[in-house]
């Protein structure tokens, strides 16, 4: 695992896992795999995946101690709010989740850093969920 330090205090996560290089890698993998789904697909506005791609790979880089760009383009993350047009029950949760779990698995970051991340992706998953609907 690359360690990239800034000056002054203790490496980030971001910092710590590899910084864009491996949040780049994880969002590829994921995408990959939404393209994939019969389910998640439909939810994205637009054909080509890319756009989304990079709105969550900024999203990830900022909330775990990388550049503020997400935040300087789009202003405050309101996941919830940004989430609300869309159909996401848990069905759409679980198949967020396996393909985020397909991408950190590829991403074979150290157990430790895994954990960190998958607790927060899951917790975020379940908070999306704005209808039990099938």
């Amino acid at each position: 695992m690359v360690e990239i330090q800034k000056t002054g205090g203790p490496p980030t996560f971001y910092e710590q896992v590899g910084g864009r290089e491996t949040f780049r890698r994880i969002v590829d993998v994921f995408y990959r795999e939404v393209a994939q789904d019969e389910v998640l697909k439909p939810m994205y506005p637009e054909e080509d995946l890319g756009p989304a791609a990079e709105r969550l790979l900024l999203f990830l880089e900022q909330y775990w101690g990388g550049p503020a760009t997400y935040s300087e383009q789009r202003g405050h993350p309101r996941l919830r709010m940004r989430h609300m047009p869309f159909h996401v029950n848990p069905d759409a949760r679980d198949r967020w989740l396996r393909c985020m779990r397909t991408a950190l698995d590829e991403a074979e970051l150290s157990p430790v850093h895994e954990a960190t991340l998958w607790d927060y992706l899951e917790r975020a998953a379940y908070a999306m969920v704005n209808t039990f609907e099938k």
